[in-house]
């Protein structure tokens, strides 16, 4: 018997609980030796439940003697240490801080109705890894017990079935709120009944049982828990989080200068790769810097966590950072930041050591990918990616770079993909990006730039001096733009975009890559044919210009990159003039990196003033979890937008099943070109953007156009 053996006045308490909360069908507890041993603990067994001064349960005698080497389970939890034993990081820990251990309500227990296990969440990842190998056939006091068969029919089952063998939970604990919560799964279909049946189990099994509170995890759980009887005590998601002071966003080490600064500072005052910076607010941007402390808290797609994500640098959240007197200590001075999943630590340390730590954590160098200026043809967007040709797909994508760069060339796949709705366009192919820029004489310009000493020493002047550069791409006196280029592209808009205002996106063979993706590193324009000159050619200007912004050059710099080899092609579509929502979402669940609770992370906002990658200050939006594999197909929502009415969520049922059917569609058709290699199971993504508008439907509903998919910095397979 694994389960370790209790004191007899622990042992009293236990049954003494359990008999408390065992349901009607568990009638073989209420034998006369367990009302008798009610009688004598009923004093001795409440004084364990209370609390301690600081605010922490009294804790009781510990069941694993060596913490180090749990057992596979335990069914009464006697101290924290036996708690931490069995925890991991849950596999959906959207709140930080958070260790979590999974639990089984074993209904059908023929020696022990009702049993409760615990069991070691860093061994049995999930429930069915558990009970398929401690309670099918055979169960830990050698009795028969029915055979657990394959995972999909647990799943079904175990999950969503009224009736069911176990009731399926874990128990997490929230370190700073000092929360201890009973959750189940946010797809889980259980009823009022069950929830309280596991909570009063746990509640009798566990130290901490009188601090206990149920957490529901989704909006249809939290449905549920509104007629949970008031034995069961709730709590919900903004109630944690409202008690919650640190948001980790992207895990990792660098050792910088501290700075603290305002996000409207970075308008006017220089950071560097050295910095480590402590803001106010979220920026919209930011060049590249150390490490990243905001006072607001950021969502986990917010364009700023990306760029972290991208360039491997460490992200957080911190209430009242600026004000902190510990930080406020170290301003100036060179400091270690660690950002981890439970806790962080800010500390200081010498030049010389930063100056050794940053040799030895420099980027390696980026190579571009060569250009192929030998297309010169506007070329439809389902024509982009040669997908009969030789080689796989990400070798036809890789190929379609060289001469219309990763977006566009993305897009292409996009296009030709079932279920994933996109408007009609063309790429115009970097050879006309780099016949302006040698037409006009940009490159010697750009040559000469770069071999001033000045510039190249002083970030004052280097962002003088690209901004004059990008100010006469764009309006430069005598610059033109080739006419049979014109021709071209005026022949194009009248045959396929008649009286249409375009949007030309930038697409460059320097984002998206291994190593860079360079997230947000140039902007795309809006221009209308109808005024040529002043309007559409100066959208394509601008758009080409981007190349040259100064917080895209020092990302570049930073990894070593051949400014002279960037080249833009444009991809162009209708534009989304009134748009009812816009998003992006990941396709895999960023929560869960072993792909045990599979999910769309979702972020969506009302509208299209308020970007949900550059929200403006204060503003918030639905930001959820889509279960779409379940058979619910639940939504767990982490946050929601304040621009709509309350309860109200962005997208309708229908929208969802929209999105859902795409972002399947999305993940499975990019995984041979960006996912994991062949045999590996790492985790994989593809991020994408996405609108919802009603323009050109009949139905008066808002539907789904999908952006842009690419794949998620830092994770799965390398280009």
């Amino acid at each position: 018997m694994q389960n370790p053996i209790l004191s007899l006045r622990e042992s009293l308490c236990f049954l003494a609980n359990a008999w408390r909360a065992a349901s009607p069908l568990s009638s073989r507890w209420r034998s006369l030796a367990v009302l008798g041993a009610l009688a004598l603990t009923s004093v001795a067994c409440s004084s364990d439940k209370t609390a301690s001064t600081n605010g922490e349960p009294k804790e009781q005698a510990c069941q694993i003697a060596d913490p180090t080497q749990p057992p596979d389970f335990v069914q009464h939890v006697g101290c924290k240490a036996d708690f931490t034993a069995l925890a991991s990081i849950p596999l959906d820990a959207t709140i930080p801080g958070a260790r979590s251990a999974k639990v089984v309500l074993d209904q059908l227990d023929a020696t022990y109705p009702d049993a409760l296990y615990m069991q070691n969440s860093n061994k049995f990842q999930i429930h069915y890894a558990f009970t398929s190998t401690h309670l099918s056939g055979k169960g830990p006091q050698d009795q028969v017990l029915p055979t657990v068969t394959s995972q999909a029919d647990f799943s079904l089952t175990e999950y969503y079935k009224a009736t069911r063998r176990f009731i399926l939970g874990a128990v997490t604990y929230y370190e700073e709120p000092k929360v201890w919560a009973l959750e189940i799964a946010p797809y889980d279909t259980a009823s009022p009944a069950m929830i309280e049946k596991l909570y009063k189990a746990v509640q009798a099994a566990t130290y901490f049982g009188s601090v206990l509170k149920f957490h529901p995890t989704s909006d249809a759980v939290l449905a549920t828990a509104k007629n949970l009887s008031s034995d069961v005590k709730v709590i919900t998601t903004d109630e944690i989080f409202a008690q919650t002071d640190y948001q980790p966003l992207n895990l990792a080490t660098a050792e910088g200068q501290l700075r603290f600064l305002s996000a409207a500072d970075l308008a006017t005052t220089y950071v560097g790769f050295r910095d480590i910076v402590v803001l106010d607010s979220v920026p919209n941007d930011i060049s590249v810097v150390a490490g990243m402390i905001t006072q607001e808290f950021q969502t986990p797609l917010s364009h700023v966590n990306v760029l972290a994500q991208t360039r491997g640098t460490p992200n957080m959240g911190l209430r009242n950072a600026t004000k902190r007197a510990d930080l406020k200590a170290l301003d100036g001075q060179w400091v270690k930041l660690v950002v981890g999943a439970s806790n962080w630590s800010l500390d200081a340390v010498t030049k010389d050591e930063a100056d050794a730590w940053w040799a030895a954590h420099a980027p390696p160098p980026v190579t571009l990918p060569d250009l192929d200026t030998s297309i010169t043809d506007l070329r439809n967007v389902e024509d982009m990616v040669d997908e009969t040709g030789p080689g796989t797909l990400q070798t036809q994508i890789k190929k379609a770079i060289q001469a219309f760069g990763t977006k566009a060339s993305n897009y292409g796949v996009l296009a030709n993909t079932d279920k994933v709705p996109v408007r009609p366009g063309f790429g115009i192919p970097v050879y006309y990006y780099v016949q302006f820029m040698t037409e006009n004489g940009f490159f010697d310009r750009v040559n000469q730039l770069l071999a001033d000493p000045d510039f190249v020493s002083s970030a004052s002047v280097r962002d003088a001096k690209l901004a004059d550069l990008r100010n006469d791409i764009v309006q430069g006196e005598g610059v033109t733009v080739n006419q049979d280029f014109q021709d071209l592209l005026k022949a194009k808009l009248d045959a396929d975009f008649p009286g249409m205002t375009m949007r030309f996106r930038t697409s460059t063979n320097a984002e998206d890559l291994d190593g860079f993706p360079c997230a947000g590193c140039y902007d795309s324009h809006t221009g209308d044919p109808a005024d040529w000159e002043g309007s559409l050619l100066r959208a394509i200007r601008r758009a080409w210009s981007g190349v040259w912004y100064y917080r895209t050059f020092e990302e570049r710099t930073y990894h070593s990159i051949d400014h002279t080899k960037v080249g833009m092609g444009l991809l162009v579509h209708h534009n989304f003039p009134a748009e009812e929502a816009n998003g992006v979402a990941s396709t895999a669940n960023p929560y869960d990196p072993t792909g045990s609770e599979p999910g769309f992370y979702v972020n969506v906002q009302w509208g299209g003033d308020a970007e949900v990658v550059h929200p403006p200050p204060g503003v918030t939006s639905d930001q959820f979890i889509y279960f779409y594999d379940q058979t619910t197909q639940t939504q767990s929502y982490l946050a929601h937008s304040n621009l709509i009415a309350d309860g109200t969520h962005v997208l309708d049922q229908g929208q969802l099943i929209e999105l859902g059917d795409a972002l399947s569609a999305i993940h499975a058709r990019f995984r041979p070109a960006y996912g994991p290699g062949v045999g590996t199971n790492s985790w994989y993504a593809m991020d994408v953007e996405f609108k919802f508008d009603d323009e050109g439907f009949t139905d008066g509903v808002a539907h789904l156009q999908v952006k842009q998919a690419r794949p998620y910095p830092g994770r799965g397979g390398t280009q």
